[in-house]
């Protein structure tokens, strides 16, 4: 089948080991993979570089990166001058790693770019077992935001309606190393760290790397990643 009688798909793409799974899935089950990252502050430029080259490598038709200021509002580790947690667990229910509405936010510049594209489809690589406690990673999120999606805009009222799909939502972080595998994902060319060097290694300290790592040694392989 041509790329251009596959349904297209806009698949949300961190850098990430989650997220290159991900489009892995979407391209098995027949989908042109129209991939979007979100420039939105973060405290490195290395993933954004992750997502282009796991977009590509996996096939993508097209990597898009939109650009938006969450450093503006702050309020996380990730977009204001505050300190990632290393080599602990954060006792807090909801992390200081927790970016306030990323999800939402992203999920909503995907849900405008499917409909330019006429994609009723939006894959995302959120995941409610190794999630670190943030709010939008889970099912009921999920749920609530395709009920929006198909209140909210031409495609859901007039057209086919709009799919969100969360494939990995229900995996811990072995199994998703394992499927990665299975795929084919080469997990050398992602970046998870929360931050990552400009070169994209990891520090091996923060829950990121912590989660990661310890879903390689439970799936038995031997673990990609590059460290500082």
């Amino acid at each position: 089948m041509s790329q251009n009688t596959l349904r297209k798909a806009v698949v949300l793409v961190s850098g990430g080991m989650d997220s290159a799974v991900t489009i892995a899935l979407a391209r098995e089950q027949g989908y042109q993979v129209h991939a979007l990252s979100v420039a939105y502050g973060q405290r490195h430029n290395s993933e954004l570089a992750a997502s282009d080259r796991v977009s590509r490598m996996l096939g993508a038709v097209e990597h898009k990166t939109v650009g938006i200021d969450l450093r503006s509002i702050g309020g996380s580790a990730l977009t204001a001058d505050i300190d990632v947690p290393l080599d602990t667990i954060d006792s807090s229910d909801i992390p200081v790693t927790y970016v306030p509405a990323r999800n939402t936010i992203m999920l909503s510049i995907a849900l405008g770019w499917a409909e330019v594209l006429g994609s009723s489809d939006i894959w995302c690589g959120v995941n409610a077992v190794d999630y670190s406690g943030y709010p939008d990673c889970r099912p009921a999120f999920i749920e609530a935001f395709e009920t929006l999606a198909n209140v909210a805009t031409k495609a859901g009222v007039e057209g086919a309606g709009i799919r969100i799909h969360a494939p990995l939502m229900r995996m811990s972080k072995a199994d998703i190393a394992r499927e990665g595998r299975r795929l084919g994902v080469d997990f050398s060319a992602t970046v998870s760290c929360y931050q990552a060097d400009g070169e994209g290694r990891a520090c091996g300290h923060c829950d990121a790397c912590r989660l990661r790592a310890q879903g390689f040694s439970e799936a038995g392989l031997a673990d990609p990643t590059r460290y500082v």
